[in-house]
């Protein structure tokens, strides 16, 4: 199967709506600043603070991010992964996406907590029985050791063409369309990747495309 037919059959999709107008200027300039409420927000939903011995903060107003080695051993043990859980990791996914899609300039739409704006993200609903198997999340982080490797580049990449954008959108207002796709396509990536090795909805190893 070709990468374009593997991206394609991949259970998991994004999506982000290409801004074909002018973007506000102002706020794009000021984005590092602008963004910063909303990053302590996904912060504290995003799991435990540190201390500066890297010891795990006892901050009792914290959520738990998500959700891994629960599912782990649920898939493992009892063939199911309960649907609160899922609802929870996918709607931090989605959030944490938003922020990403903000900080990259690819909207200048303050990130919204619930609503899904121009980020589309499509993570359905996996039937533990007929769509994994229940070993299989035990070694999916290292079977994507592959994917690690490649997005580290990709995302010097996409730092760099954030940049260039930055620098167009502040002259002409517009996000140039070949950045665009290409840092989108990194971000899809690597929800991909974080669909089969962290949160767990697919077996299906994730294409080596950014289609």
């Amino acid at each position: 199967m070709s990468d374009k037919n593997a991206s394609a059959a991949f259970p998991v999709s994004l999506r982000i709506d290409y801004p074909d107008r002018e973007l506000n200027r102002l706020t794009s300039v000021f984005r590092v600043i602008l963004i910063v409420p909303i990053l302590i927000v996904l912060a504290l939903v995003s799991g435990p603070g540190w201390d500066s011995h890297h010891q795990a903060s006892t901050f009792p107003f914290l959520a738990g991010g998500i959700l891994f080695l629960p599912t782990v051993l649920m898939i493992l043990f009892r063939w199911k992964y309960p649907r609160w859980w899922f609802d929870w990791n996918v709607n931090l996914t989605r959030f944490s996406l938003r922020v990403g899609a903000y900080l990259a300039l690819l909207t200048d739409a303050c990130p919204s907590t619930d609503q899904e704006q121009t980020v589309h993200a499509e993570i359905p609903y996996p039937d533990v029985t007929k769509d994994l198997k229940a070993g299989l999340p035990l070694v999916k982080w290292f079977l994507a050791i592959p994917h690690y490797v490649v997005l580290f580049f990709l995302f010097l990449g996409a730092v760099g063409a954030v940049i260039i954008a930055w620098f167009a959108i502040l002259f002409t207002g517009r996000y140039p369309r070949g950045l665009f796709n290409y840092v989108v396509g990194v971000a899809q990536w690597s929800l991909r990747v974080s669909a089969y090795a962290f949160l767990l909805v697919t077996d299906v190893y994730p294409p080596f495309t950014l289609g």
